[in-house]
């Protein structure tokens, strides 16, 4: 049986039910600690309508993900090499028509990706925060979702209500999630109440991929426009990263003959009112 997937392409996206909870930092060091541990993945920026990953990485990109989708430039025009490795895809900001792309624009994004990510150990999407159509779609078509929080309530509401409405629209019941700038007793109080409102009132329990501690030095690398991961790689927030990285390759590497045997993105069914 030919595989569907030969690349064997895990897709994973980062997602989060409100801004500021440092989404776009995780994803983007996240993808470094996966690449410097040998594997090689493309980060998409899925923030449609106000698109940062550049701006973090000091990058000024002539080209970006609404060239690509418009036919005015090819995959490899708009890709760009970070590092040996990784690779980003940009996408455009202030451009408020990506933030609800059609049904049409999202079978357009999701052809053009099928034939991007051959060759890629994983792909890694940061989503836009909230949940708009279109994020709601891409997280629907990866194979895996980070759902990121922090111990503050409003966090934790917004999250839970983006479990809540993709589970909804699209029967997703699968969720990992990570809680960002906390301590180790902090992540588990906060993980034991989103799991508990899952529970109850929506009949599935989540899985937990970790914590990342509140670690000052974020801040000045933001500030340099260098990931943290080269500004700072020994600092606590980098480890704790790590260790996220660590288990999403266990995951991959333990699953590779079923990750061959599916998409690497899932097709986006057409939504019903």
């Amino acid at each position: 049986m030919n595989a569907i997937n030969p690349g064997k392409t895990v897709s994973l996206c980062v997602m989060s039910g409100k801004g500021g909870v440092g989404k776009t930092n995780l994803s983007l060091n996240l993808g470094f600690a996966l690449r410097d541990m040998g594997h090689k993945l493309l980060l998409m920026d899925c923030d449609l309508g106000l698109a940062n990953l550049d701006v973090l990485l000091g990058l000024a990109p002539e080209k970006n993900l609404q060239d690509m989708l418009a036919g005015q430039a090819t995959a490899a025009e708009v890709v760009q090499t970070v590092e040996p490795g990784l690779d980003i895809l940009p996408a455009a900001s202030g451009v408020p028509e990506m933030v609800e792309m059609d049904q049409n624009q999202q079978g357009a994004l999701f052809d053009k990706l099928t034939d991007l990510v051959a060759g890629y150990d994983f792909l890694l999407l940061d989503l836009g925060a909230g949940i708009s159509g279109t994020v709601l779609s891409l997280a629907r078509m990866a194979q895996m979702r980070v759902v990121l929080v922090t111990p503050e309530p409003t966090s934790l509401t917004d999250g839970y209500a983006m479990i809540k409405v993709l589970n909804a629209r699209y029967g997703v019941r699968d969720f990992l999630v990570v809680v960002n700038q906390a301590t180790a007793q902090e992540a588990k109080e906060t993980f034991q109440r989103l799991n508990l409102a899952c529970k109850t009132f929506l009949g599935f329990e989540l899985l937990s991929l970790g914590h990342v501690r509140l670690d000052r030095t974020m801040t000045q690398a933001v500030i340099n426009q260098t990931p943290l991961a080269r500004h700072a790689p020994q600092c606590p927030a980098i480890k704790d990263i790590a260790m996220l990285a660590a288990r999403v390759a266990r995951y991959r590497e333990e699953n590779l003959e079923t990750i061959s045997q599916r998409q690497a993105l899932k097709q986006i069914p057409s939504v019903t009112s």
